[in-house]
């Protein structure tokens, strides 16, 4: 299965329900496919204007080292020359901070989610909730 457009509506639309629902601040959320490219994006009312870089780095991130944002933090932690090389090979557009999980068909990647606007894990409970709305499976690990 591919990633479709409305699948990437669906996961938009419930991960700013999530956030809702839990009184996040404004989130901003990026929708690629498995190739990187950006499928959608929105931001709630509020959302700074660099929400945008953030949210495509966070699920960029995730799809160039097929895991989640989450676990390329905690490398990061363990492993910082490594991480902030692979930054550079992606020309510093990666955001190694959880928010940013991988789409995921049965065992097949289709794409990524990022989302940003409040903290790094409430984030990441907003993009899951978002690709369990969508009927997919999320990968955040």
């Amino acid at each position: 299965m591919s990633l479709t457009l409305q699948n990437a509506q669906t996961i938009i639309a419930a991960a700013f329900e999530k956030g809702g629902a839990l009184g996040l601040k404004p989130l901003s959320v990026a929708v690629l496919d498995a190739g990187g490219h950006v499928m959608a994006f929105a931001r709630q009312d509020g959302s700074s204007n660099l929400r945008f870089k953030i949210a495509e780095g966070k699920a960029a991130g995730a799809i160039a080292l097929g895991m989640g944002s989450r676990a390329i933090f905690e490398r990061a932690q363990q492993q910082p020359y490594f991480v902030g090389a692979l930054n550079g090979l992606m020309d510093g557009s990666m955001v190694p901070v959880p928010g940013g999980v991988l789409i995921m068909d049965g065992g097949t990647l289709i794409g990524a989610v990022g989302v940003t606007g409040d903290t790094s894990d409430n984030d990441e409970i907003a993009a899951i909730a978002g690709i369990e709305a969508a009927g997919l499976t999320a990968n955040a690990g």
